[in-house]
C-alpha cells in the first residue's frame, strides 16, 4: 500500500538556526489576517479610473471613501485593479464587493498574481477553473476561500462580467499571511554541494521539499549518486519535473535506459511550484504544486546509499562514474530542506560542509513578458516595420501553443501582390511566399505544437529569405527580386477584411497562444506602448501574461487512453485499450458470455469485461454456448494430468495456478455467474488426504488464500471427498476413497462448486514419500455459468416507494444503464443529489427520457423523444453518461444525444445524499413499474435483494420477457402478451419464431436483389468541434457491421457502404482470399485499409463476420477469434477495392447485419414491394447445404441501377468522416455499379442543398445523420453488360 504522505498535517519546515536537530513546525491555520486595510494610497494601481473620486485606493472592502469604490473608464478594453503588498505574502483568501451606493459591480473575475508586477499568471481553483464568481448587488461580500494558497507580492484582479445596467465597481480585501522564505540563485553555471560527515549516507525514509521557478525547460534540480549503483536524480525536462530513482538494481546500474516518473508540465513559466518527495522503503511519493503521484521504486534494496555529497541545481562534474550529463538549472530555489537540514541557510552561513559556486542569495526577475493570443479566429498583433540601415528586413520573435494550427506572421512585399506568411500546419513550422493567388513556394521545418517555448526568425539578405527555428539548420527561399515587407507586420492573425489591409487572411486559424521577445530589424518592441495605444494595433489579446493552460493534466482519459490537447479542448486516443468513449471509459466488450448469447454470438473464444466500465480489463474467455446454459470457461497453466511422488508434510508438493484473468478479473467474473465449478480429478496410490486423525495431509487454496480441505460438493465445512457426500467410498470407515491406504489405484475425483472459493489458486500434496506411494491429480478450468445481473430485476407499485443505495461516486465519470417497463406516464428512475449538485434520470412523458445533472456550472437536461410511447409495458433500454468531456442519452435504438462540456467550468459532481432509485428523497414524482439490470460504473446493482426488505416494492418483474429462459434470440426483442409473447425479429438478420432462423441466400452469377430503404434510420454518429477543424477527425463515427458467407471465390466484394460523394466502406476479399476492410471516409485522402489476417476465407467454409469501428479504431471479430487495429494508409488506393468489384460474389451469404439493419431478410421479406428489385435467379438457401437441394424461389425484375430515382429529400451534408447525406449500402457488389449510382446522385447534390436538415442540439453543432437511403444487394454482376449504355461506358472506363 502506498504511503500517501509521511506527514498527516500540512505545514511549513523551517529550523532553528542555533540548533538544526530542533524542527519547528508552523501551521498555517491562522493565515487569515486583512491584508489590503493597512495598505497605503501607493499600493494600488489602475487600468484606468472614471474619475478622482472612483480612484483605486478607494476600493477597501466595507469603506465609502471617495465615491465607494474604484470603477474605470468605461472606454478601457481591459481594465484591472492591481494591489502592492509590500512583500511577498501567503494568500489563502479573497473577497469582494461592489460600489457603495451605485448600481456598480463586478459578477466575474479573474485572479492574476506576480513577484514583479510584470509576468502574471493566472490562479486556477481546483479543476482548473479560473473564472471566480463575483457580486449580485453593490454592499453584498462574496468571499472565496482558496484551494491552494498564493505566495505572492502583486495581485491583479481582472473583471470579466459586470451589472448589464451598471459599470464596473471593486472594493476588495485579501487574507493571508507574511511568508519567509529561504532563497538561492542558480545562473545555468552554478549549484550547491552538500557534502556529508561520513563516506556514504544509507537512508530508508526520505523527505525531501523545495519550490523552484525556472527560466529554462531544461535543468538538474537534485542529484545524488553511491558506488553500488543506487542514484536519484530530479530535473526538468521539455517543462516537465522527472525523478530517476533506483535502490540497488543492478539491472539498471549499467544500463543507460534510466527510466524516470515524470509529472506535470509547463514548469519554465517563471512562477514558483513546489515540490515535496516523501520516501519510505520502496514507496515513494512525488508531488509537484497540487498533483501527486505515487509509485514503487527498482531495485533489490530497500535503502538509498549515497556516497559523499548530494549536489544541487547541476552535476559540478560530469564524467564522474554513473552520472550522465544534464543541463545545470537556471532559475531560483526556495526552502530546499532535505531530511530536515536547511541546505540554503547552511549555504547563506557559510557552514564548512556546504560549497557553494557562484551562487547568489536573492532570486533576479528577468523581464520576460508574454502576450497571450486568446481566439482562433480574431486574434491579432500589429506591429510597425522599421526600417532596416542594410536593406531587407529580420523579424525575430518566440512562441508557445497546444494548436496544430495558426498563423503566426504575415506581411505584404513591397512588390505586390506579394505577401510572406509563416504559420504552423499540421504541427510543422511553415513558410509560404505568395507570389500571386495560384503562384506560390513554401519550405517548412520541426514540430512546434509541443508547449514549449521556441524560437522564430525570418531574415532577408539579397534574393533569399530565411526561417530558422530555434537551434536547427535554417530553410532558405530563393526570391526573383530584393525583398522589403510593407508598412505592417501581422502577428498570430489578420484584422477583419473590412480593413483596409485585406492582403492579410488567416489560412486556417488565428494564432492560440503566447508570444514574446518582440524584434523587428534588431529594434525590441515594447508591448506596453501597445497596450496604452501608442504603438501598433491588437485585438483578443492579455499582456503581461501566458495564458497557456495544460489540459492533460490531470490526465482524465480512462484505461491507459493517451492524452493529446488543443488550446481549449483535450482529446484521448484509445487505440488499444479496449475502452471508447470521449474519456476512454466504455468497454468495447460485453461484460459476460450471456451477453454475448443474447446479441446472436455462437460458442468460441470472447474477450469479455466483467466490470465494464469499471478499472478492471478485459479478458479473454472461452464461451460454450449449450441450448439450456452458457458456460464461461477460463483456463489456467496446468491443464494435463501431474504425478507427484517423494513428498511429505513437511516438504510438500506445490503446484500455482495462473489463470488467463488476473484474481481480480477472476472474483469479478464468479461474483457475477449465478453459478461456478471446478472439477478436480485426484487419483492415488498408497497416498491419504487425510491421516488418521482427521489433519489434513493434501489440500487446495481458495482464490482469497485460504487453505481448504474438502474435495468435491458444495459444502466447505465439511472435510470430505464426494464418495462420502455420495455414500459410495469403497471403505466406509473413511470420508475418501484415498484414505483407505491401498496398493492399488483409488479415485476421489469430485467437482468443487462453492462458488466463493473458486477458483483454485494452488495444491499442496504431502504423502506420496513411501515405497509405492504416489498421486495423479488434474485441475480443470474454471466453469461459470448465467449472469445474475442480466434479470436481477424490481417492481415498483407504489409511487412513495423506493430502493436506497450508498452515496453515488462519481466525481468524474458516471455510466448509468438500466431496462425498464412501464405503463404510467412519467417517474423518476434515479436521483442523487448533494448541497447544490445533482443527478437524475427520468421518463418524463409518455415519449420522453430526460438525464439531468448539476456539476456547479448550471443544470443540464439531454431528452431523448421517442416517435412512440415508452409506457407500453415493453423493456426499453436507458444508458446516461457523464464525463468532464460530454454528456450522452441513449433510449433504445433511437438516435444517441451528445452535448459537450464547457471546456472552462466545474468538473466534479460532488454528492451527499443517499442514491435513491424508482424515486426521489422527497417521495414525489416515483417510478411505478419494473426496473432491471441497473449497472453503474461497471457495477450491477442487487435490486433484488434491496427490494425484499422494501415496502411497496418487490423482487423480480412479472411477464414472460422477464426472466432468464432466453425467449427470443440474436438481438431479437420480446413482446408481451396478453396470453403470452412473440418475438420482433425486425432488427435481428434471423427470423423464425425465436430469430433463430438464419436468413440465407445462394446466388449465382446472374442474379441480384435490391431494397430501397425509404424510412429514415441513424447509420452513424458524429460530432464537429467548433474550437478547431483540425480535430474533427477525432470524432467519433461508427459502424456495427455483421454477416456470414461461404465461397470459394477470390477475389470477392463483400459488403460496400457509399455515398454520393464518393466516400465508401468496403468489405473484400483480395486475390489471396484474404479479408480487407477498406475506409475511404476523406475523399482528399488515401483510403485507410485493415488487413486483420493473411489466410484465405475463400475455402468454401462458413466464416462468421463482426466488424466494429470507432473512429480509426476497428475492432473484428473473424468466426471466434478477436483481432484489433489501427487503419493504415494504403498505396495502391482503390486497385483492390475495383478488382473485387469487377468480380463480384458467388457463393452464399446470411444474416447480413449493418448497425441495426438487416436489408437482406428485408428485402427477402418485402419480394412485392416496389421497393425491392430482383435480377436473375434467387436462391433461398441454407448456407451450410449444397446449392441443388434448396428451395429454388425465381424472381425477376429490371436492374436496379436503371430505375428511375425519385427525387431525394431530406439530404444532409458533411464534410467530416461522417457519411452525410443520401447513403447507398450496397452489399457484395461490384464497384462499377457503386460508381454508376455515385455520379447519378451527384448529378442532384446541389439542386437538394436547399432541402437540407441540420438537428441542432447544442452550440458544437452536434449533429446526427439521417439517412434516405437505396440498399443494392447485388451478388455479382457479370463485368458490365447488363448496364444501360450510359453506365457500361462509365463502369468500363472505371476498370480500366
Amino acid at each position: 500500500m502506498y504511503v500517501e504522505s509521511i506527514f498527516a498535517t500540512v505545514f511549513r519546515l523551517f529550523y532553528d538556526l542555533t540548533d538544526l536537530s530542533v524542527l519547528v513546525l508552523v501551521f498555517l491555520d491562522n493565515c487569515d489576517g486583512p491584508l489590503v486595510s493597512n495598505l497605503l494610497q501607493a499600493s494600488f494601481e489602475r487600468s484606468s479610473q472614471s474619475s478622482i473620486s472612483n480612484a483605486p485606493h478607494f476600493a477597501k472592502l466595507n469603506r465609502r471613501d471617495g465615491a465607494g469604490g474604484w470603477s474605470p473608464q468605461v472606454t478601457d478594453r481591459q481594465p484591472w485593479l492591481q494591489l502592492d503588498l509590500r512583500d511577498r505574502m501567503e494568500v489563502t483568501a479573497v473577497a469582494t464587493q461592489g460600489r457603495y451606493g451605485g448600481s456598480d459591480w463586478v459578477s466575474g473575475y479573474l485572479l492574476l498574481f506576480s513577484d514583479t508586477g510584470r509576468a502574471w499568471k493566472q490562479y486556477r481553483q481546483e479543476d482548473g477553473v479560473g473564472r471566480f464568481a463575483g457580486n449580485v448587488n453593490a454592499d453584498g461580500v462574496v468571499h472565496h476561500k482558496l484551494s491552494h494558497s498564493i505566495r505572492s507580492r502583486f495581485l491583479r484582479f481582472v473583471p470579466l462580467d459586470w451589472n448589464p445596467s451598471g459599470w464596473v465597481g471593486l472594493r476588495v480585501e485579501v487574507y493571508g499571511c507574511a511568508y519567509k522564505s529561504y532563497v538561492a540563485d542558480f545562473d545555468g553555471r552554478s549549484s550547491l554541494l552538500y557534502r556529508f560527515n561520513q563516506k556514504s549516507m544509507s537512508t530508508v525514509k526520505d523527505v525531501i521539499s523545495l519550490s523552484f521557478k525556472s527560466r529554462q525547460a531544461e535543468g538538474v534540480l537534485l542529484h545524488g549518486e553511491g558506488q553500488r549503483g543506487d542514484y536519484i536524480t530530479l530535473e526538468l525536462h521539455r517543462g516537465k519535473l522527472a525523478l530517476y530513482l533506483n535502490l540497488d538494481d543492478t539491472r539498471l546500474r549499467f544500463s543507460s535506459g534510466r527510466v524516470a516518473v515524470t509529472l506535470s508540465s509547463l514548469l519554465d513559466d517563471q512562477h514558483w511550484h513546489s515540490v515535496l518527495i516523501e520516501r519510505f522503503n520502496k514507496q515513494v511519493n512525488l508531488t509537484v504544486d497540487t498533483h501527486t503521484q505515487h509509485f514503487r521504486t527498482k531495485g533489490e534494496g530497500d535503502s538509498l546509499e549515497v556516497d559523499y555529497e548530494l549536489s544541487f541545481g547541476g552535476i559540478p562534474l560530469p564524467g564522474k562514474p554513473g552520472t550522465f550529463l544534464r543541463k545545470n538549472f537556471h532559475g531560483c530555489i526556495e526552502n530546499l530542506y532535505y531530511n530536515g537540514i536547511n541546505i540554503i541557510d547552511l549555504a547563506k552561513r557559510r557552514k564548512p560542509q556546504i560549497y557553494s559556486g557562484n551562487v547568489t542569495f536573492s532570486c533576479s526577475e528577468p523581464q520576460l513578458v508574454s502576450t497571450t493570443f486568446l481566439s482562433s479566429s480574431s486574434s491579432f498583433l500589429s506591429l510597425p516595420a522599421t526600417l532596416s540601415a542594410s536593406g531587407g528586413f529580420a523579424v525575430r520573435f518566440q512562441f508557445r501553443t497546444w494548436n496544430p494550427d495558426g498563423l503566426l506572421l504575415s506581411t505584404r512585399l513591397a512588390l505586390e501582390p506579394q505577401r510572406l506568411e509563416l504559420q504552423i500546419s499540421n504541427s510543422r513550422l511553415r513558410l509560404t511566399h505568395h507570389m500571386s493567388a495560384q503562384q506560390k513556394e513554401e519550405v517548412s521545418t520541426g514540430e512546434v505544437n509541443d508547449g514549449l517555448w521556441h524560437s522564430a526568425s525570418l531574415s532577408s539578405r539579397g534574393l533569399q529569405v530565411t526561417m530558422t527555428l530555434d537551434n536547427e539548420p535554417s530553410s532558405t527561399m530563393e526570391l526573383g527580386d530584393h525583398m522589403e515587407a510593407g508598412d505592417s507586420l501581422y502577428f498570430g492573425g489578420c484584422p477583419s477584411s473590412s480593413s483596409s489591409d485585406s492582403y492579410c487572411e488567416n489560412p486556417t486559424l488565428a494564432f492560440q497562444g503566447c508570444m514574446r521577445l518582440f524584434s523587428i530589424n534588431s529594434q525590441p518592441m515594447d508591448l506596453n506602448l501597445v497596450h496604452q495605444g501608442r504603438l501598433g494595433d491588437y485585438k483578443e489579446l492579455q499582456f503581461d501574461t501566458c495564458g497557456i493552460h495544460d489540459r492533460c493534466l490531470p490526465n482524465f482519459c480512462e484505461h491507459g487512453g493517451q492524452c493529446s490537447q488543443s488550446w481549449s479542448h483535450f482529446y484521448c486516443d484509445c487505440s488499444g485499450t479496449g475502452y471508447t468513449g470521449a474519456t476512454c471509459h466504455n468497454s468495447i466488450y460485453e461484460a459476460s458470455c450471456e451477453a454475448y448469447r443474447l446479441t446472436g454470438s455462437s460458442s468460441g473464444l470472447f474477450s469479455i469485461d466483467p466490470d465494464g466500465s469499471g478499472p478492471l480489463g478485459p479478458t479473454q474467455v472461452y464461451c460454450n454456448m449449450t441450448e439450456n446454459k452458457v458456460w464461461t470457461v477460463v483456463t489456467h497453466n496446468s491443464t494435463d494430468p501431474v504425478r507427484v511422488q517423494g513428498s511429505t508434510l513437511q516438504k510438500p508438493y506445490m503446484m500455482k495456478f495462473n489463470y488467463s484473468a488476473s484474481p481480480e478479473q477472476l472474483m469479478a467474473l464468479v461474483a457475477r455467474s449465478e453459478q461456478c465449478q471446478q472439477e478436480v480429478v485426484y487419483s492415488c496410490r498408497k497416498s491419504r488426504l487425510f491421516n488418521t486423525w482427521g489433519d489434513p495431509l493434501s489440500w487446495w487454496v481458495d482464490q482469497g488464500g485460504e487453505r481448504r480441505t474438502y474435495w468435491g460438493g458444495f459444502l466447505p465445512g465439511v472435510q470430505q471427498c464426494s464418495c462420502s457426500l455420495e455414500e459410495n467410498c469403497m471403505d466406509m470407515n473413511y470420508f475418501c476413497n484415498c484414505d483407505a491406504d491401498t496398493d492399488s489405484w483409488a479415485n476421489d475425483t469430485g467437482v468443487l462448486s462453492y462458488k466463493e472459493h473458486l477458483p483454485v489458486s494452488e495444491i499442496v500434496i504431502g504423502d506420496t514419500n513411501r515405497t509405492g506411494s504416489e498421486a495423479l491429480y488434474r485441475i480443470g478450468p474454471l466453469r461459470c455459468y448465467g449472469d445474475k445481473s442480466v434479470w436481477n430485476a424490481a417492481s415498483f407499485y407504489q409511487e412513495s416507494s423506493y430502493l436506497h443505495f450508498p452515496t453515488l461516486q462519481a466525481e468524474l465519470s458516471a455510466d448509468i444503464s438500466f431496462y425498464f417497463k412501464t405503463s404510467a406516464p412519467s417517474g423518476v428512475f434515479l436521483e442523487n443529489v448533494g448541497l447544490k449538485d445533482f443527478i437524475r434520470v427520468e421518463l418524463s412523458s409518455p415519449s420522453v427520457v430526460t438525464f439531468s445533472f448539476d456539476v456547479g456550472n448550471r443544470p443540464v437536461d439531454l431528452a431523448v423523444k421517442s416517435h412512440v410511447p415508452l409506457n407500453d409495458r415493453q423493456w426499453h433500454y436507458v444508458r446516461a453518461e457523464r464525463s468532464v468531456k460530454e454528456a450522452s442519452l441513449q433510449v433504445d435504438q433511437l438516435p444517441l444525444r451528445f452535448l459537450e462540456a464547457p471546456s472552462e467550468g466545474l468538473l466534479r459532481l460532488r454528492l451527499n445524499s443517499q442514491l435513491f432509485v424508482g424515486g426521489t428523497a422527497a417521495r414525489q414524482r416515483g417510478f411505478l413499474g419494473c426496473i432491471r439490470t441497473l449497472t453503474i460504473n461497471g457495477v450491477t446493482f442487487n435490486l433484488e435483494e434491496r427490494a425484499k426488505m422494501t415496502p411497496g416494492v418487490s423482487a423480480g418483474c412479472p411477464g414472460h420477457c422477464s426472466g432468464s429462459s432466453s425467449l427470443c434470440h440474436n438481438s431479437g426483442r420480446c413482446i408481451e402478451k396478453n396470453s403470452g409473447y412473440v418475438c420482433d425479429c425486425s432488427q435481428s438478420a434471423y427470423g423464425g419464431p425465436s430469430c433463430k432462423e438464419e436468413v440465407s441466400v445462394s446466388f449465382n452469377r446472374e442474379s441480384s436483389v435490391t431494397y430501397t430503404f425509404q424510412e429514415p434510420f441513424s447509420v452513424m454518429q458524429n460530432r464537429s468541434f467548433q474550437a478547431s477543424s483540425v480535430y474533427r477527425g477525432n470524432s467519433r463515427a461508427r459502424e456495427n457491421m455483421a454477416f456470414i458467407f461461404m465461397t470459394t471465390q477470390s477475389p470477392a466484394m463483400l459488403l460496400t457502404v457509399s455515398t454520393f460523394s464518393q466516400q465508401y466502406i468496403a468489405v473484400i476479399l483480395a486475390r489471396n482470399g484474404s479479408l480487407q476492410i477498406w475506409y475511404h471516409l476523406h475523399v482528399d485522402r488515401r483510403p485507410d485499409v485493415f488487413s486483420p489476417r493473411p489466410s484465405s476465407l475463400a475455402d468454401g467454409h462458413l466464416h462468421r463476420i463482426r466488424i466494429h469501428r470507432e473512429g480509426k479504431d476497428v475492432y473484428l471479430q473473424v468466426s471466434n477469434e478477436y483481432i484489433y487495429k489501427r487503419c493504415r494508409s494504403c498505396e495502391n488506393v482503390d486497385e483492390e477495392v475495383m478488382q473485387a468489384g469487377s468480380k463480384g460474389f458467388i457463393g452464399c451469404l446470411s444474416s447480413v447485419q449493418f448497425n441495426h439493419m438487416a436489408p437482406l431478410k428485408a428485402a427477402l421479406l418485402n419480394r412485392g414491394s416496389s421497393l425491392v428489385s430482383v435480377r436473375g435467379h434467387l436462391v433461398e438457401s441454407n448456407c451450410g447445404a449444397p446449392a441443388d437441394s434448396t428451395t429454388s424461389h425465381p424472381l425477376s425484375g429490371k436492374c436496379c441501377c436503371c430505375k428511375t430515382q425519385s427525387p431525394l429529400n431530406n439530404i444532409s451534408l458533411h464534410d467530416s468522416a461522417v457519411i452525410g447525406g443520401v447513403v447507398s449500402a450496397v452489399i457484395f457488389i461490384t464497384l462499377c455499379v457503386v460508381v454508376v449510382m455515385t455520379r447519378f446522385l451527384y448529378q442532384h447534390r446541389q439542386a437538394r442543398r436547399d432541402a437540407s436538415i441540420k438537428e441542432k442540439e447544442h452550440q458544437t453543432n452536434l449533429e446526427i445523420a439521417y439517412y434516405s437511403a437505396t440498399i443494392l444487394m447485388v451478388i455479382t454482376v457479370p463485368q458490365c453488360s447488363a448496364l444501360g449504355m450510359v453506365e457500361k461506358a462509365q463502369c468500363k472506363g472505371l476498370l480500366r
